[in-house]
């Protein structure tokens, strides 16, 4: 497996030089922040993305995220124009030696917590998910509010897509997903690059929305959408595994068998509810996963992808963007690949 590091780019108070110290990490996982959803990434953007990243001695390894248009989960007739400009960015990215591209298929929201800030018994803060919280909340009326989409739509367009969606069942979010795969994947494949959709975070309807990237069952219904290899998973431990349902080790397992496992995003969480969770640090004894199973999973059917510690805790003080601070991400990429090595090293005796 291959230590990468999420990079926001040169408004990004964390930067390469601290990012090339962490001992392991080669890779950076990052995209263009300044382009409009739908549009399509200019191929001098991406260059120039790619060579800033070079001159620090790393590698962009993975594009996440190429945004889908709301139109293309909608089914709206504007749809085909905006897949052929993700097919088109497809190209630009094939062109600039990109090899994956991680994406989502959640309407309206990406992932979503009820509280940015929680503080957890060791003094340190973490993103959580409180149903009861949730279940209280009206997006609508302004009363979640997180960073990524929430500065994404005003209060009219919010309420727009909320109305839009009242018409899309779960079903009709799969027959439109697998209008976008079968348009995607040929491009896809003509540039050689592996496409990993995200799972929904976290894994179940929210707000009146579906969600179906879910679960071991609908993980496989999606790669079935099209038998290319290039029609692949992100296979993220912090998302599926918040579903107590889930068996995320099983899942890598069965994917990566498979050759659908294309990216990977490892942390942990503490399940403390049927639908509540926290997020905690990587080690194993902190949450509800175990990250040894996970890390083994993939030494045992040989995984060679690129893999991101994902949301940290804010310790020893940092202020920064939620769950991606430097300190505790970093001690999660050291502590995977000590659990890695120490696998690796074992199997050889």
């Amino acid at each position: 497996m291959k230590m990468t590091f999420r990079w926001y780019g040169k408004d990004d108070p964390i930067s390469l030089e601290y990012i090339k110290q962490i001992p392991g990490v080669r890779g950076i996982v990052s995209a263009i922040y300044d382009i409009p959803v739908g549009d399509v990434w200019p191929f001098e953007k991406i260059s120039a993305l790619k060579k800033e990243i070079e001159s620090a001695d790393l590698e962009l390894s993975v594009i996440e995220s190429v945004p889908v248009h709301e139109d293309i989960k909608l089914g709206k007739p504007t749809r085909d124009q905006y897949i052929e400009n993700y097919c088109q960015t497809l190209r630009n990215l094939g062109k600039a030696g990109i090899k994956v591209v991680c994406y989502n298929f959640m309407p309206v929201f990406d992932w979503t917590r009820s509280q940015l800030d929680y503080r957890l018994e060791d003094g340190s803060t973490a993103l959580i998910y409180n149903e009861y919280d949730i279940a209280k909340m009206d997006p609508l009326k302004g009363e979640l509010s997180l960073p990524g989409w929430d500065s994404s739509y005003s209060k009219e367009d919010l309420a727009s897509l909320f109305e839009a969606y009242k018409v899309i069942d779960e079903e009709k979010l799969w027959e439109h997903l697998a209008y976008f795969i079968n348009k995607v994947i040929p491009v896809a494949e003509e540039e050689d690059i592996l496409m990993a959709i995200h799972p929904d975070d976290p894994p179940w309807n929210i707000f009146g929305l579906p969600r179906i990237i879910t679960s071991k069952a609908n993980l496989e219904r999606f790669i079935q959408l099209h038998p290319s290899k290039h029609n692949g998973l992100t296979m993220c431990s912090g998302s599926l595994g918040s579903d107590k349902k889930n068996d995320f080790p099983d899942m890598l397992t069965y994917f990566g068998k498979k050759g659908r496992v294309h990216f990977v995003h490892a942390r942990n969480v503490k399940l403390v509810g049927d639908k509540s969770f926290q997020e905690s640090a990587h080690l194993s004894e902190e949450g509800s996963i175990d990250m040894y199973k996970v890390i083994k999973a993939l030494h045992d059917f040989e995984y060679e992808g690129p893999i991101r510690p994902d949301h940290g805790r804010m310790i020893w003080g940092e202020i920064g963007k939620p769950g991606y601070g430097l300190y505790d991400r970093a001690l999660g990429a050291t502590y995977l690949n000590g659990l890695y090595e120490a696998i690796q090293k074992s199997n050889q005796v």
